[in-house]
């Protein structure tokens, strides 16, 4: 693997910080079948056909032995759009309405469909008893900002108002994502926020793509290292909002979560990335200044953990750590809102 020293531009950085013993290997290997700048302007189709678990993920597997029932709904898109598809999989055995995870794909904004990474989502929803309902958003660039975010808005519209018949708690929605999909995740809350709705009980953010600039440490020291590099970010970024336009002093909030001047008023929100990765430090720096705005956060830097290392490496020992994170912190969402509304019911007489 190449190996990168500090940076002699304006940002500057010490070496990259070493990966996971365990996961060394796997970014190795990575490493030798795909060059860190495999996504390029001039190669989006290509990498369309090449997304890691091209085998898209089918009901049957995604239904867990009969524990989900696994639907298909076209939905309206935003106004003048195409419609939207939503993937719905939801307890095959509630009695109850259930909470639900708001799931946006991840793939740099160029790649990847609402059942990529959805096996993931359910097996995460499935011990705590939550439905999962997947989006369907258009790609960049042939749907730049913000056609990919709007439709995220308008399948989060779609289910609040359609809870009652997904048996799904309007109050227990919450929006998640991994990477390109997590900020788009994150953006999506923010126009709930700004929109006065749907309601979003929480949210969880995984390995977010948050900042346009493509500017921080973190993203300087990964250069040429890793799954996603600062290349790889400068081209889904260029996809998104045009040639030339990252970086820019005009880019909203709703593209890149991290201009928001405002994180007030947010949910609570979950952070996960690891240390050897390119968006370590913008996520690092959202967590932030949510605190700073007076919100709740939980944030986890994984040490050695490379972009997606829970999805490629799911049986090393940090990945377990790290999921099983996540689902704790689903957990204490749940218990939570439950005491909460215990609390709020009117003592029997």
């Amino acid at each position: 693997m190449t190996t990168i020293g500090a940076e002699t531009g304006p940002t500057r950085t010490g070496p990259p910080p070493p990966f996971d013993p365990e996961l060394a290997p796997v970014v190795e290997l990575v490493a030798s079948l795909r060059a860190p700048d495999a996504y390029r302007p001039d190669n989006i189709d290509e990498m369309r056909r090449q997304v890691p678990g091209v085998e898209a993920p089918s009901d049957a597997m995604l239904s867990r032995d009969g524990a989900y029932l696994v639907e298909e709904h076209v939905v309206p898109g935003p106004p003048g759009a195409p419609d939207v598809a939503l993937l719905v999989c939801r307890p095959a055995h509630a009695q109850a309405p259930t909470a639900a995870l708001y799931h946006v794909h991840g793939g740099g904004m160029i790649v990847g469909d609402h059942r990529f990474g959805v096996p993931e989502m359910v097996a995460l929803a499935e011990p705590l008893g939550m439905a999962v309902v997947s989006v369907e958003y258009r790609l960049a660039p042939e749907t730049p900002h913000p056609g990919p975010v709007e439709d995220c808005y308008a399948g989060l519209l779609w289910t609040a108002a359609h809870a009652s018949e997904l048996n799904i708690d309007p109050e227990l929605v919450m929006v998640t994502g991994t990477s390109a999909g997590g900020g788009l995740a994150a953006a999506t809350t923010l126009l709930a926020r700004d929109r006065g709705g749907p309601a979003i009980a929480a949210q969880l953010l995984l390995c977010p793509m948050l900042d346009d600039r493509n500017d921080s440490p973190s993203a300087h020291q990964m250069r040429g290292l890793g799954i996603w590099d600062r290349s790889s970010n400068r081209t889904g970024w260029e996809a998104l909002l045009g040639a030339g336009v990252p970086g820019s002093d005009d880019v909203p909030p709703y593209a890149a979560p991290a201009r928001a001047t405002d994180l007030g008023g947010l949910p609570p929100t979950f952070i996960d990335v690891g240390s050897a990765e390119t968006f370590r430090d913008e996520d690092v720096a959202y967590a932030s200044r949510i605190w700073q705005a007076g919100g709740q956060a939980e944030l986890h830097v994984w040490p050695g953990g490379f972009h997606g290392f829970d999805v490629v490496a799911p049986h090393a020992a940090i990945s377990q750590d790290a999921i099983a994170a996540r689902a704790a912190w689903l957990r204490r969402q749940l218990d939570q809102r439950d005491g909460r509304r215990a609390a709020s019911s009117p003592l029997p007489a």
